[in-house]
């Protein structure tokens, strides 16, 4: 099993090009069993999450083009051979879910067994089973697996999700691309990744209004057909670089870096004395003098501070002059990462869903264990500036979400290195 060693005091300084976004991909690549026609997908990221969503599609009967060296990916669902997404291949990821609208869309039948993924919280599928029952389908939980059904088409709903998640409302935008009649879905989750996924459905002729807001509307249509779309950004990546040289110093560009993707981010770093300027090519960010500030801050759905950067961002906080409290509303079960960090020499003090973080002046580098996707690069960040090595194991989790971290941050500057297993 690989690990990532760190040598940590070096600022960073020079470039880092963003990837194509994980989440976004993750969302897309099931729209292509909409259609009999092929789904080009330009800008798509090199992870383990799409290459088990690759899997997970050619276990259904579609064919995925290996990702190309210009990132293209290309998947042809001419054919649905089979509607079961297997244990063996859904228990890897919880994007695993998303196939679910689109075949129930497509063919009435779907059988899927309940998702795996990283261990942050229940993130049970109940919205999404809800909104899909508003849209006719019949649904039986048995033996690990949803099996869901319809009698013809789906049909048009008016749907109130109690609240916005992001995996129900993709779920239900698929699935409702093919319904009869409209449906309007109100308490959408409005993250840049669901206005991706629209624009895809647009280009493929469906008929959709209002994504990026709270209310999106769609009208069904008979068929849909090929397209291409390029992935977004990945804002989740973006934000995770933005932080780096906040934390080891230093100034770094972030090509391709789009500030009001991570506006609430932007937002906190300018509170702590970090600079974040517009660049022709992206983003650039610098830490302005000495320990950065600490800060207040909430995680909330889109466009509030993100989950997915809360561990990120704790790493800054380590280090910071004086005490900040990050209060989790997302996930229960989302600082895992902090018994590490204290390993490394962080205060940190966690009751339920806050935690209070006491900076101070250096962490040290010690042996840590990942425990989930952003736990892992946040080790990494605080690896960035802690004296001595830090060496983080079970770096699988890394590998779903970042494409050559290593790579990335030593072409800044930074001393790390990747341990294979063998040694």
């Amino acid at each position: 099993m690989d690990s990532i060693a760190i040598r940590g005091g070096k600022e960073l300084n020079g470039r880092i090009a963003v990837s194509g976004a994980k989440n976004a991909c993750l969302a897309l690549m099931p729209a292509a069993l909409l259609t009999e026609e092929p789904l080009t997908l330009t800008n798509a990221p090199r992870l383990a999450d799409i290459r088990t969503m690759t899997e997970l599609l050619g276990s259904l009967g579609a064919e995925v083009a290996p990702l190309s060296q210009g990132r293209v990916l290309a998947i042809g669902a001419a054919r649905v051979s089979n509607h079961t997404a297997h244990y063996d291949i859904v228990r890897k990821m919880r994007a695993s879910i998303l196939v679910l609208g689109p075949l129930l869309a497509r063919d009435g039948l779907a059988n899927v067994s309940l998702p795996g993924g990283c261990a942050i919280g229940a993130r049970p599928v109940d919205l999404h089973l809800q909104g899909l029952e508003a849209l006719g389908a019949e649904l039986e939980l048995r033996d690990g697996y949803v099996h869901a059904k319809s009698q013809g088409r789906l049909r048009g709903a008016k749907i109130d999700l109690p609240v916005p998640s992001v995996g129900a409302t993709e779920n239900i935008l698929t699935a409702a691309t093919l319904a009869r009649g409209a449906t309007v879905l109100n308490n959408a989750a409005r993250e840049p990744e669901i206005v991706d996924l629209a624009r895809c459905l647009r280009a493929m002729g469906a008929q959709i209004e209002g994504e990026g807001t709270s209310r999106i509307e769609i009208q069904g249509v008979e068929t849909l057909h090929g397209a291409t779309h390029r992935v977004i950004a990945d804002r989740i990546e973006l934000g995770t670089y933005m932080l780096a040289p906040a934390i080891a110093g230093g100034e770094v560009e972030l090509v391709g870096g789009d500030r009001a993707s991570v506006a609430s981010l932007v937002e906190q770093l300018e509170k702590a004395d970090v600079d974040v300027d517009d660049t022709e090519d992206g983003i650039k960010v610098r830490r302005r003098n000495g320990r950065v500030g600490a800060l207040n801050v909430v995680t909330e759905p889109y466009p509030g501070f993100p989950t997915d950067l809360q561990a990120q961002l704790m790493a800054m906080l380590c280090t910071a002059q004086g005490q900040s409290v990050l209060e989790e509303r997302i996930f229960e079960n989302r600082f895992m990462h902090a018994p590490e960090l204290m390993r490394m020499g962080a205060r940190i003090d966690v009751h339920g869903g806050t935690a209070k973080i006491q900076g101070v002046e250096r962490l040290r580098g010690a042996p840590v264990m990942a425990t989930d996707l952003r736990a892992s690069v946040s080790l990494i960040l605080a690896g960035l500036a802690a004296e001595g090595e830090t060496l983080v194991s079970r770096v699988y989790h890394l590998d779903r979400g970042y494409e050559s971290v290593e790579e990335k941050l030593g072409a800044c500057g930074a001393d790390i290195e990747r341990v294979n297993a063998g040694g």
